[in-house]
């Protein structure tokens, strides 16, 4: 048996912030697979975690079941957000109460232009970003307001699906695999935006296969390994460490 890396796995390297999302022993099932282990993780005010793992790990688990997306027979734990027990709440209440998820197929609206889908999304209140605001942070999106939602690009899609999260007031971005089939242009993209958003104080948690990408982008990285949480600390470190990346990311 290969030994363990040479890491802290409890080094939670913004400890002395405290925690905006905290998730406290987290299990998840689907059907008879008990897919997240007792999972536990802090994440702090403005900062991205990319949630990285091998295939299975549990990582979309993780995410849905911060939506409240599972069935409540499907996971146990606590998940509380800005001291509001999401654990109690369902998935339309846990989106009024700010979590935005972005789903790894984007989910655009048929037959909705690009606008549509953005004025869609701010029926419900709270309102987030305006709509001009988006089309100031993604300009393509402006440029293509009238043309129906799915007929745009991949990569234009993936826009649009982050800016119709944003135009509701979420606390916590959620994005799963938004990278995934787009061209490195695109990515470096999204990446900037995300940046912007960043800097204006959003919360994001990045589940992405292309881990170099999300390490780079991330402040800390959480790693998944079978459904049980074996790295909690900075993106940096796992960058550096070829060690822990071979392990358990396999780059």
């Amino acid at each position: 048996m290969n030994a363990m890396p040479e890491f802290d796995k409890n080094a939670n390297h913004a400890a002395t912030a405290p925690a905006y999302l905290s998730v406290h022993e987290l299990h998840a099932y689907y059907g008879e697979s008990y897919i997240v282990q007792g999972v536990s993780f802090n994440v702090h005010e403005g900062e991205i975690v990319a949630l990285l793992g091998r295939n299975g790990a549990g990582k979309t688990s993780t995410l849905r079941a911060i939506a409240r997306l599972d069935s409540p027979e499907a996971r146990r734990g606590e998940i509380w957000l800005d001291h509001k027990p999401l654990h109690q709440m369902k998935s339309h209440q846990a989106s009024v109460a700010g979590i935005g998820l972005v789903p790894e197929d984007r989910r655009i609206i048929p037959g909705l232009t690009v606008e549509e889908n953005l004025q869609l999304a701010q029926i419900v209140e709270p309102v987030g970003w305006s709509i001009d605001r988006l089309y100031d942070l993604f300009p393509r999106l402006g440029e293509r307001r009238k043309q129906e939602g799915v007929t745009l690009s991949g990569g234009e899609q993936q826009m649009l699906a982050i800016a119709r999260a944003l135009a509701r007031d979420i606390k916590v971005l959620l994005l799963d695999e938004p990278y995934e089939g787009l061209a490195p242009v695109i990515v470096q993209e999204i990446e900037k935006t995300l940046n912007v958003i960043r800097d204006q104080g959003m919360t994001t948690i990045l589940v992405e296969q292309n881990a170099v990408a999300a390490l780079k982008l991330a402040d800390r990285a959480l790693i998944l390994d079978t459904g049980t949480l074996v790295y909690d600390g900075s993106a940096k470190e796992v960058l550096e460490n070829e060690q822990l990346r071979n392990e358990y990311l396999a780059i």
